[in-house]
Parts: C-alpha cells; sequence; structure tokens
C-alpha cells in the first residue's frame, strides 16, 4: 500500500510538472489581452465600432499587429499599442484571440 501512494505521488508530480508551462503560458496570454479588452470587448468581442478580433486566424491577427508596430499600416493608437509588445508576446495574443 506504501509503494502505491509513492507512485501515485509521483504520477501526480510529473502531471503537473508537465502541465505548468501550458497553464503558465495561457494566463500570460490572458493577462496581455487585457489591454486589448477596453476597446474591442471582453475576450475580442466589440459591442461598438471597434472590429471583432476573437476568431480571427492566429497569422490575419499577427500580421495585422506586426503591420502596426511596423508603420506598414496606419492607426495612431495602434501603432502606439502595437509596438509595447514583442514580436512573441503578438504571437502570444494572436493565438489567444484565434481560440476565442
Amino acid at each position: 500500500m506504501r509503494h502505491i501512494g509513492k507512485a501515485l505521488f509521483i504520477a501526480t508530480v510529473g502531471v503537473l510538472a508537465l502541465s505548468g508551462p501550458v497553464m503558465a503560458e495561457e494566463a500570460s496570454s490572458a493577462v496581455l489581452a487585457n489591454t486589448c479588452f477596453s476597446c474591442h470587448g471582453p475576450d475580442g468581442k466589440s459591442a461598438g465600432a471597434m472590429p471583432w478580433i476573437a476568431g480571427k486566424s492566429t497569422d490575419y491577427i499577427t500580421k495585422v499587429m506586426i503591420d502596426f508596430k511596423t508603420g506598414a499600416m496606419d492607426s495612431t493608437v495602434m501603432q502606439r499599442i502595437a509596438k509595447g509588445f514583442s514580436d512573441d508576446e503578438i504571437k502570444a495574443l494572436a493565438q489567444y484571440f484565434s481560440t476565442k
């Protein structure tokens, strides 16, 4: 019985160790996404004039954000916001909103 308890403990720790980085990544993306909610609505589903970003493809969101960041796409507000994100953060945001 004692060995079963140890085996169960080791298995549980192993599962938690493997799921930790994924859960941390999802939480980090959600924190980054809070920046977008004030204009684009909860989970990217705007009730106003701002476009929905929920459900758009990861590639589309990434391209648009990089275009804002580099100035290839014109928007005073979005250029300033996009410049505040690293390329990896933009990819994380794109992944987050593509699943909403």
